[in-house]
């Protein structure tokens, strides 16, 4: 036994003497690293084609290629080179073409690849631009969606001549008559989003979902939003067909026959969300993805199952108490695998069809796109860890032979210290568990104090969970302890978790981030006279909202991101109504949490010194929440400076705006915290200016 301790402790010492070799993490080194993302296998399960997402941080740029590599492992190829973005590879159903998007010419378009030798060409110049084609189960069409004006459908003449009039025109202005003009970052001008059929042989293209509906619906993530039946007979699409979309989340799944006709609506009993449709291999079941409380957009997501025969619907998920994230069927239509939410992670769980029994896929983190091959005996997906960068992975179906196939960030990973996160569980609000992950500093000594930034997540129904993100290495990698808290109203730890929060934005969760942070302020490593906090979105809120109640002083510095902050005004701001309407019990002038609650109502108790963030085109969270805010500041006199990010919404651009936002935040958590400083001179860099002497 004494020789296994011997041995236990030459790893720990052998570990840190590695981690000591390679350098701190720094805002440079985020840009090094490539995303692998989409791995779709081919028809014949012999390869994978992905792809791959490089950056250039001088240059403020970014460019995607599709790879393929041996299903079984070894060196990838790349298939695509130009310098134009290549995404959304597709094998054709008899595996001898791959169509991919790209944005070489004429905006983003269609474009086919020969499998072997050739050279890819543009099958598509419409000019909508196109989104998410799928190939149809003959290989004689694609389907696709793109925004139109719906007196023009699928006749691009029409939509073109009217969108130069708009954008070309003497009159620059928006107009509408309706809620949901605009929506996340763009103004939608009269358009709607429609799904279209192009048959490859003639170029023909037909509107499948005419009218002044969105088919499908906007949406952060998920599938295409639409299905086609395995006999190539059906369409199956997701749409919003209600008199007051901006209030209600009411999306409907129909099908209509790809030779046209009318639609029938398969889930009008629910008035909640529907959503994600994908017909059965054998063509007997269509499963999606369900909510059942109506504009509750954090209801539990459930995953159903529709019986083409007999026109029934069955929930397949009724036990289980997290959401269902993601999913796809196995080959032999014998079961359904998804992703799910659960305490920090995204693990694996397959449900057999039609009885519902559920098992969970050990060893497997699926953060995002599983795919299953032909014969249904394997997996491959992309994962990443906090101290792991995106790579592919394979493993059998039962999450055994886990391999790992790309080796892209390699360079980084064996040259730079990428943190990894330790876990911890805090007592909070009604004596419940917290999950805290914490990331510690590069070269961290357990005899030294730390300055603490505490980073409150938005949502608010989401979690921090174990994957690689910038802002947990950015900071450690400038000499500072990073605690990501997840309190009531995260996801992955019970829906009744999850809705503690609507209707109660100060409450329980404030008090469980209050009491992660006195908790970590007694560690031995912590510093208890330097500890910040920092939240974007409700995270934001969150931060507004400590401002005002940090009467013991706790918190040294804040910084808020597209935050809310003044909760009458937000309400007719934002896009999406349903959203406050049911987290803040209704509208302004029916519920008083919008006075009890509103952060904006405690100026007069504001001195902790904040950065504020902010972008010119969030519509979700308008940027005028943040320009209130920092005149609030000013007029206090409290130390505060403001960014917005002229072209953004409420998510920077990855490339050309978040380098500023974290070197942002070093700056001011250095002068406020006496942590790592910031890397390059803010003047300089907003001036773009940095980068000159490189």
């Amino acid at each position: 036994m004494n020789k296994v301790w011997i041995f236990i402790g030459f790893l720990f010492l052998l570990s840190n003497q590695l981690t000591a070799q390679k350098r701190a993490f720094a805002i440079a080194d985020l840009y090094d690293i490539k995303a692998v993302s989409d791995p779709q296998i081919s028809p014949d399960g012999k390869s994978i084609a992905f792809v791959v997402t490089s950056y250039c941080l001088e240059k403020g740029t970014s460019n995607s290629d599709i790879y393929m590599i041996d299903a079984n492992g070894g060196k990838p190829r790349q298939l695509t080179t130009d310098e134009k973005a290549d995404t959304h590879p597709r094998w054709s159903p008899d595996g001898t073409q791959l169509m991919f998007l790209s944005t070489r010419k004429d905006g983003q378009q269609i474009w086919l690849l020969p499998v072997g030798l050739g050279e890819p060409k543009q099958l598509t110049t419409i000019s909508t631009e196109v989104a998410d084609p799928e190939w149809s189960p003959d290989g004689t069409s694609i389907v696709f969606n793109t925004d139109v004006f719906p007196e023009c459908g699928a006749d691009d003449s029409c939509n073109q001549k009217i969108n130069d009039n708009l954008e070309n025109g003497p009159l620059q202005a928006h107009m509408a008559d309706e809620l949901l003009f605009r929506h996340w970052n763009y103004y939608t001008d009269g358009k709607y989003t429609h799904t279209m059929v192009l048959d490859v042989a003639t170029g023909d293209v037909r509107d499948m979902t005419p009218g002044k509906y969105n088919s499908p619906p906007f949406s952060l993530g998920g599938g295409t939003g639409y299905t086609i039946s395995p006999d190539n007979r059906e369409l199956c699409f997701v749409s919003k067909q209600v008199k007051n979309p901006a209030e209600s989340t009411n999306n409907d799944i129909f099908v209509v026959p790809m030779k046209g006709g009318n639609p029938v609506n398969i889930t009008a009993g629910n008035k909640a969300y529907d959503s994600d449709p994908q017909y059965s291999p054998d063509g007997e079941y269509i499963a999606y993805i369900k909510q059942v409380i109506p504009t509750f957009e954090a209801d539990r997501f459930r995953l159903a199952l529709y019986n083409r025969k007999t026109g029934s619907s069955v929930e397949l998920t009724p036990d289980f108490d997290n959401n269902v994230s993601s999913f796809v069927w196995a080959p032999n239509s014998k079961s359904i695998y998804f992703i799910a939410e659960e305490r920090g992670y995204y693990p694996l769980y397959r449900v057999q069809v039609p009885s519902g029994k559920l098992e969970k896929i050990e060893h497997v983190n699926a953060l995002a796109g599983i795919a299953i091959s032909p014969n249904s005996k394997w997996i491959t997906f992309v994962d990443r860890r906090v101290g792991k960068p995106t790579e592919l992975f394979r493993a059998d179906v039962n999450g055994k032979n886990l391999q790992q196939l790309t080796f892209v960030n390699q360079t980084v990973v064996d040259n730079v210290d990428i943190r990894p996160a330790e876990q911890i569980w805090v007592k909070g609000a009604d004596g419940q568990d917290i999950h805290t992950f914490i990331v510690k500093p590069h070269n961290f000594d357990p005899t030294k104090k730390y300055p603490l930034i505490v980073n409150v997540h938005g949502g608010p129904q989401m979690q921090w969970s174990d994957s690689f993100r910038g802002d947990w290495q950015v900071y450690p990698g400038a000499g500072y302890v990073v605690a990501f808290p997840n309190p009531h109203g995260s996801t992955g730890y019970g829906q009744e978790f999850t809705a503690a929060i609507s209707k109660d934005w100060s409450g329980k969760v404030i008090e469980d981030v209050l009491d992660v942070t006195e908790h970590l302020a007694t560690l031995d490593y912590i510093d208890p006279d330097r500890i910040g906090a920092m939240g974007w979105s409700w995270g934001g809120y969150a931060i507004d909202w400590l401002e005002g109640h940090n009467e013991n002083g706790l918190f040294k510095c804040f910084v808020s991101m597209m935050g809310v902050y003044d909760l009458r005004a937000m309400y007719s701001a934002t896009e999406e109504l349903w959203f406050p309407e049911w987290d803040l019990g209704g509208a302004p002038w029916n519920s008083d949490i919008y006075q009890t609650m509103s952060p904006s109502n405690f100026v007069e108790k504001f001195k902790t010194p904040m950065l504020i963030i902010t972008g010119e085109r969030d519509y979700r969270v308008p940027y005028t929440q943040s320009l209130e805010l920092f005149t609030d500041l000013q007029k206090m006199g409290v130390p505060s400076r403001i960014i917005v990010f002229k072209n953004d919404g409420h998510w920077p651009d990855f490339v050309k705006s978040m380098p500023f936002y974290y070197n942002a935040h070093l700056d001011w958590f250095h002068q406020y915290l006496g942590g790592g400083a910031a890397p390059y001179d803010m003047t300089k860099m907003w001036r773009n200016e940095a980068f000159e002497d490189n």
